[in-house]
């Protein structure tokens, strides 16, 4: 298997992480009861960080289906280079280390290793564009 398809189911598993953990934090903050229950009427406000756990995970499943789109592409047309290989554990590792980040509210430097994961997007788009 390709890096870059390896690459791909890791940001499976990271994608699962964030719904997890966010999970986990919420059903911390509001207990299992109301998880357990249908969820009707007014949903409290979650803490900052927990606020920010769910924030991370809407971020991530934003840009999460085009990664796989432009993994799948490259796949599919044979079109695998180093720029889809740097491109891949760059946004990988860039979105693992941006989890963190988000959950702990650090300004600017995670805006940073948002804009390195979107570089890597870019890369592994490369072959099949140019």
């Amino acid at each position: 298997m390709t890096t870059e398809l390896i690459c791909l189911a890791w940001a499976v598993v990271l994608g699962l992480a964030h719904i997890l953990v966010a999970g986990h934090m919420r059903t911390k903050e509001f207990g299992t009861k109301w998880n357990t229950s249908a969820r009707d009427g007014v949903t409290p406000a979650l803490s900052a960080f927990a606020d920010r756990l769910f924030r991370a995970q809407a971020n991530f499943f934003e840009t999460f289906p085009l990664f796989a789109a432009a993994v799948l592409v490259v796949a599919v047309t044979q079109s695998f280079s180093v720029y889809s290989y740097w491109g891949s554990l760059l946004y990988l590792i860039a979105r693992v280390v941006y989890f963190p980040l988000y959950a702990f509210g650090v300004p600017v430097f995670r805006t940073i290793v948002w804009l390195i994961s979107m570089l890597g997007l870019l890369l592994v788009l490369a072959p099949i564009l140019f």
